[in-house]
């Protein structure tokens, strides 16, 4: 099963803390949580994106704070937390799930929640939307982050779609140059326009010393590219003595296209529209930067004493 989001988990995290007035640990904490369940050793041991916690421990931690916010646990030193009385008797209810809305009883966590809702400019951390309800503000900011690259991939393909066939043929040439491919717009140029080149499009060098050559198709369509395509494509790259080979499209190719390139010795790459607009956002082709975010946390060995 997929890893519990944040909320989920306070019902049963809120019942580790109640079962006593004994202090319980983060470590403790994932044990239990991780039984409760029944995850798998890799599900335990997955990483965030940043690589430094794992998603388990990221989501105990969140919950933690909303419970510390809402004054239902305490922690009296570092790594170590106590149910509180309110906590207690709010366990002792038997509530059949504990999220943000029930813990906005509490004034003290409403105030923290309206202060959020507040201080945050791009995105609502906080709910409203039912897939970002559940995320911790990392994973909030994560999905939008997401959604937006989608929406400009989107945005960029249409806009790719409107341009000439030789400005697509330059444009995929500037995207493998920017991938770090050797070579340049001019020494590409020699290729481009060819008449009767079998659908040859350009030529880049695989890299700056020029020790081999790839040949390019670019196809600005809007239909299904098949398998008689690439069967053309790669009898020009035969005719030049070549044996690597890209096709790019704004659109995408058919399942007897992609399986068939996996049968030839010949070696073809096949780029589709969306894979194209996400080259072109990692690499900086045709897009600018508009801002940065900088997302920081606690450094505890900081706050360790000898």
């Amino acid at each position: 099963m997929a890893i519990p989001d944040f909320q989920t988990i306070m019902l049963p995290l809120l019942g580790i803390l109640a079962a006593d007035d004994e202090l319980h640990t983060n470590e403790e904490f994932r044990l239990k949580i991780a039984d409760h369940y029944t995850l798998t050793q890799a599900e335990r041991q997955e990483l965030v994106p940043s690589g430094r916690q794992t998603y388990l421990a990221n989501r105990i931690g969140w919950a933690l704070s909303h419970f510390k916010f809402a004054g239902i646990v305490s922690s009296p030193r570092r790594g170590y937390h106590q149910v509180t009385a309110r906590g207690r008797q709010l366990f002792q209810q038997n509530p059949t799930r504990i999220d943000l809305k029930l813990l906005d009883q509490f004034p003290e966590h409403l105030a923290f929640r309206s202060r959020e809702k507040t201080n945050s400019t791009d995105v609502d951390v906080s709910g409203g939307d039912a897939k970002h309800e559940n995320a911790t503000p990392e994973e909030a900011i994560r999905l939008a982050y997401q959604e937006y690259r989608e929406s400009l991939a989107q945005e960029l393909t249409e806009t790719i779609k409107q341009s000439s066939p030789a400005f697509f043929e330059r444009l995929v040439v500037d995207v493998l140059l920017a991938m770090g491919y050797g070579g340049s717009q001019r020494d590409a140029g020699e290729a481009l326009g060819r008449a009767g080149d079998g659908g040859i499009d350009g030529v880049i060098r695989e890299d700056k010393l020029g020790l081999d050559v790839i040949y390019l198709q670019a196809k600005r369509w809007e239909g299904v590219v098949g398998r008689p395509v690439i069967q053309a494509f790669v009898g020009a790259i035969h005719g030049a003595r070549a044996t690597k080979g890209v096709i790019i499209t704004t659109s995408s190719f058919s399942a007897e296209a992609r399986e068939y390139v996996k049968t030839i010795a010949t070696r073809i790459v096949l780029v589709d529209g969306k894979t194209l607009a996400e080259l072109m956002i990692d690499h900086g082709v045709a897009v600018s930067r508009v801002s940065n975010y900088e997302l920081k946390k606690i450094d505890s060995d900081y706050f360790l004493e000898s």
